[in-house]
């Protein structure tokens, strides 16, 4: 997702509707659950999904993007494992409140997991990791200013 995508979705995501508009799906050659659970996190960690916020339901995602219901069961089911969403069997899927902030040995496994996960999908998409680093430490002093 571009910065520009990613404006555009913050102005118009108001609706599980409006979610489903949004989602892209690319032929890169990762899997479908994959990009549909990175693009939920990416709205959810830009703010642009609120804890406590409706997801759409797994049906109307599969049908809106043409997929398989089971490839969209198992991108919410990675979501949940992950703590991003709580699924309320019956009553629908909610982005969950962020968890409390890692300490210690934790902190410094999750964060080397992570990296090495961005490293590798950044190699995945040609994107030179130093580069990447670098937006990335942009990216979070804006945050924090915020």
């Amino acid at each position: 997702m571009t910065p520009h995508s990613l404006s555009v979705l913050y102005e118009c995501m108001h609706t599980p509707a409006q979610i489903l508009a949004a989602l892209r799906l690319g032929d890169t050659g990762v899997p479908i659950y994959v990009q549909l659970r990175d693009q939920f996190l990416r709205a959810m960690g830009a703010g642009l999904m609120s804890p406590g916020d409706q997801m759409p339901t797994m049906r109307q995602v599969a049908v809106e993007m043409k997929v398989d219901l089971n490839t969209v069961r198992r991108a919410y089911d990675e979501l949940e494992r992950l703590g991003a969403v709580t699924l309320v069997r019956g009553r629908g899927s909610y982005v969950a409140e962020p968890p409390p902030a890692m300490e210690g040995h934790e902190h410094e496994t999750e964060t080397d997991r992570l990296a090495h996960q961005t490293l590798a999908a950044a190699a995945a998409l040609g994107v030179d990791p130093i580069a990447l680093s670098e937006r990335i430490a942009v990216l979070a002093a804006k945050e924090k200013t915020k």
